[in-house]
């Protein structure tokens, strides 16, 4: 009962927290020293046996606040989730070490580092050297250096989930954020193409991601978390709000990726639980996909069926549109050219995007992380692609008890592809699928001894 009543409290908290910073976004930016102090406090001062508890929910946090920051201008600087989850992770080997068995990820950050040389080559005069080469490296840099850290590192069931809830109370914010700054999706209805407004005056590729992290978040609480009906009722209110505004986005990417990632945790979820629990897990689908239903009925009339149109890739005519990645396959394309011209060292890194600006004088960010690891470090990028996708089931092998490591996989694979790695959340959602998620610790309790047999 008093884990549930933190719970609400926690989730009252960053509702207020979310009203507070759309009023006056100037207290962004007192939210956000205030969680940096907290989290760097809980790190240093903890006991050394619960550093990587603490350092994962300092890196949680960020992560799930990340975009939040990014609309308020609360943080430091537009990159500060990234750098904020290597400040973390950095401060956790410190204290913690690294497994000698994460050696790949150090080689993998060493391979990224000749792109930097050839950048330097190949980059257009105009260009901001240390602006593009942080922008692009910036995400695949907070990848290795998470995975590094979390690496065979020993967490429990319970203590993941926690670090998922911490992922999850900024989204609340930022999903509240989003309600006051567009509370009626049908005034900026403009079209089936993805809705600026709609995502809370951010682009909605960023918004839809997060939100859509969110979705998978409250399903997992929702089959895991919530032994009564009211938290049961509480979390799939809280999925079926943030699922409505993740969709009205207009951004397909993040809603697809967060029903990919619950299928894949309720697929090994159910497979492992009892035969009386799969009765419950069955029930509860079934209530899942109702709620999903219906939010899915609400936003198609709230957008006046646009959204429907916008998913079965139709423009708001009810015409088809010729390509439904909305050029993202021209831009992947491209991207495999400059591999086929490169194959050894590659363009460099930033180059993909500063060629589009010298042919077409727009610079259109890479939207796969595949195909830009590939044209910008070239075979370096074959050997990074081939660490990064099947080191993990090195881990899974030895780390049973994982629930979780096919749906964050799954997650980390369809938001480099949808999204590149713009945010923190694919990298850092890696680097849990690389823990050794253990049982809990039975307590033992032993008999006192009668103090007349002594």
């Amino acid at each position: 009962m008093k884990t549930d009543i933190t719970y609400i409290n926690a989730i009252i908290l960053h509702i207020l927290i979310g009203m507070l910073t759309y009023f006056n976004e100037n207290l962004a930016k007192v939210y956000f020293a205030i969680a940096l102090v907290y989290f760097l406090s809980k790190i240093i001062l903890s006991e050394k046996s619960s550093k990587t508890f603490h350092v994962l929910c300092a890196c949680a946090y960020f992560v799930g606040a990340e975009v939040l920051f990014r609309i308020t201008r609360g943080s430091i600087s537009y990159e500060a989730g990234k750098y904020l989850v290597i400040l973390f992770v950095i401060i956790g080997m410190f204290y913690k070490g690294i497994s000698g068995r994460a050696y790949p990820y150090f080689l993998y950050v060493l391979l990224l580092v000749p792109s930097i040389f050839v950048a330097s080559t190949t980059l257009s005069f105009d260009a901001n050297f240390r602006t593009n080469i942080a922008f692009v490296l910036s995400g695949p840099v907070c990848l290795g250096a998470a995975a590094l850290f979390t690496y065979d590192k020993k967490i429990t069931f319970n203590q993941l989930n926690k670090v998922l809830l911490y992922v999850l109370l900024p989204i609340i914010s930022h999903t509240v954020y989003i309600f006051f700054y567009n509370p009626s999706v049908k005034d900026v209805l403009s079209g089936t193409g993805s809705n600026r407004d709609a995502s809370g005056g951010w682009g909605a590729n960023q918004v839809s991601t997060v939100l859509g992290l969110g979705m998978f978040i409250l399903v997992v609480r929702l089959f895991t978390k919530s032994p009564s009906l009211g938290l049961k009722l509480l979390n799939i209110g809280l999925f079926s709000v943030i699922a409505y505004r993740a969709i009205v986005t207009f951004s397909r990417g993040g809603v697809i990726t967060a029903v990919v990632a619950i299928l894949a945790f309720l697929a090994i979820y159910y497979s492992n639980v009892s035969k009386k629990k799969k009765n419950e897990v069955a029930l509860m689908f079934m209530f899942f996909v109702f709620a999903f239903s219906l939010t899915w009925v609400v936003s198609s009339s709230q957008t006046d069926g646009y959204i429907d149109l916008r998913y079965t890739n139709r423009d708001h005519l009810g015409r088809e549109k010729s390509d439904v990645t909305t050029g993202r396959k021209e831009l992947f394309e491209e991207e495999l050219e400059g591999f086929v011209s490169n194959p050894f060292l590659g363009i460099g890194s930033s180059r993909a995007k500063d060629q589009r600006i010298e042919v077409e004088g727009q610079g259109v960010t890479s939207h796969s992380e595949l195909s830009r690891l590939l044209a910008e470090h070239g075979i370096f990028g074959v050997i990074i692609l081939v660490i990064l996708l099947f080191k993990p089931l090195d881990m899974k092998s030895r780390s049973k008890h994982n629930y979780f490591f096919y749906a964050f996989m799954c997650f980390w694979f369809a938001t480099i592809n949808h999204s590149s790695m713009r945010l923190a959340a694919p990298a850092f959602i890696y680097s849990l699928a690389l823990l050794n998620v253990v049982n809990e610790k039975r307590s033992l309790h032993r008999k006192q001894l009668n103090q007349e047999n002594i």
